[in-house]
């Protein structure tokens, strides 16, 4: 049974308040879970008090058993210092693919072409 960590999504329209909970991972969203381990409230301001309310004994005794916490729930245990999470960045996303470099390689040889009058 494969277990994750994650995020349960209660509140009204546009007013979302999530619960961290322990579910299978084939449960929906908002189904069946195995245990509460605390909350998450995203509208409060970062660094409120209430916004991230969790059991980090138990949330360290399920991950010692094999549950995954899916990202967001590990950014989450990361600022409260329960797991540590590798960093996740792309450096070369933000380079030009192989179309654009040539375009690029172009428009800067035709200048140079043509002669000055």
């Amino acid at each position: 049974m494969p277990l994750r960590i994650r995020l349960s999504r209660g509140g009204a329209k546009k007013r979302p308040f999530y619960r961290v909970v322990v579910a299978d991972s084939r449960m929906p969203r908002d189904g069946k879970f195995i245990e509460r381990l605390g909350i998450f409230d995203p509208l409060k301001a970062k660094d409120a008090e209430g916004r991230i309310v969790l059991d980090q004994e138990k949330a360290k005794a399920w991950i010692a058993k094999g549950a995954q916490p899916t990202d967001r729930v590990a950014r989450l245990l990361d600022t409260l210092g329960v797991l540590k999470r590798a960093r996740r960045d792309n450096p070369k996303q933000a380079l030009p693919r192989k179309k654009a470099q040539e375009r690029a390689a172009a428009a800067a040889a035709k200048p140079a072409a043509t002669p000055a009058t």
